[in-house]
Formats: C-alpha cells, sequence, structure tokens
C-alpha cells in the first residue's frame, strides 16, 4: 500500500492531556471510591499510551486487563464491523469495570465493546475516552468521561495511529493531506 503524503498539526498539547488525566483520575476516584479493585479495560491498541498514564494516576486497587477491537484497519475510515481480535484474560462478572477508549467517533466499536462487556454481567461498568468526535456519530454511545471533544479530524499521536505510525507523539495531532 503507497501512503499518500501528509504532515501533522499539534492538537492537543502533551502538557494538556496530563493536565486533563489528572483531573479525570480525581473523578475516577471518586466514583470508584467503595470498590475493593478496579478492573481497568484498554481499548487496544489506541489507548495503551492513556491507559497507562490513567492508572499511574489513580490511587486505587486496580487490576489491568486489555480487548482488542477493530473497525478501521489501516483506513482512516470505520468499516461498521467490529472484530474482537483479542479478549479479556480476567471474568469480570460481579466486579468494578472501567474501559478506557482512545476516541469515540462513529460509535461502532464502543457500542459494540459495551454490549459485550455487559453481557458478562459486571457489578458496575463505566466507560472512559480520551477524545470524542460527536459530529462523526452514527450510533448512539455514552462515555462517563471525556477527555476533549474534537472536531471532525483525523488525528495521531499519544497511542493513536494511521497505519500503525504516529502512534509514539506525545500530542494529538491533526493529519492534513498533502494531495
Amino acid at each position: 500500500m503507497t501512503q499518500r503524503p501528509y504532515v501533522i498539526d499539534e492538537m492537543i498539547s502533551a502538557k494538556a492531556i496530563a493536565a486533563r488525566i489528572e483531573v479525570l483520575a480525581r473523578e475516577i476516584e471518586a466514583e470508584f471510591a467503595d470498590t475493593d479493585k478496579l478492573v481497568v479495560v484498554g481499548l487496544l491498541r489506541g489507548s495503551f499510551v492513556f491507559i497507562a498514564d490513567l492508572v499511574r494516576d489513580l490511587d486505587l486497587p486496580i487490576e489491568v486487563d486489555f480487548l482488542e477491537a477493530s473497525s478501521y484497519g489501516d483506513s482512516t475510515e470505520s468499516s461498521r464491523e467490529v472484530r474482537i481480535l483479542k479478549d479479556l484474560r480476567g471474568a469480570i462478572e460481579g466486579r468494578d469495570v472501567l474501559v478506557v477508549e482512545d476516541i469515540v467517533d462513529t460509535g461502532f466499536t464502543l457500542s459494540h465493546v459495551i454490549s459485550l462487556l455487559k453481557s458478562r454481567k459486571p457489578a458496575r461498568m463505566r466507560v472512559i475516552a480520551l477524545l470524542d468526535k460527536p459530529s462523526r456519530r452514527e450510533i448512539t454511545v455514552h462515555a462517563d468521561w471525556i477527555g476533549f471533544e474534537i472536531p471532525d479530524e483525523f488525528v495521531v499521536g499519544y497511542g493513536i495511529d494511521f497505519a500503525q505510525r504516529n502512534r509514539n507523539l506525545p500530542f494529538i495531532g491533526k493529519v492534513r493531506f498533502n494531495d
């Protein structure tokens, strides 16, 4: 596959992300103050940087697990077909769960994951997303916490990729194609 040339403009700085995560962590601690252990479920691959920073900021007993779901592949558009590529290792029945998503776009992936995890009967389940693009929503889905609402732009960085590139950027950047 030949990749179209593009440039990346910084949209949300690393400093702004860190500050927002600190605020979100305090709100999550308040919500789960009574938990004996919170299962933090990261949706791979895009959430891995976000979940790492978030759990370091949480002053709660936690367990971390991962679920990999995909509806994009190497495209900039959702296929609307959600596939589970890696399932949780542990059971969540009767446990408190926090689902960590990188970005809510069309809503298809998160809706599918929420339905799947609810069927496993957690005691309580909440969702946090670093980024939200409400203008792209095609299916109703709710995140309890949102880091940043962004316009309809294709973004990379801070774990989010374009064809497996740019995940290592410390900021969220907008992709501008040069064609």
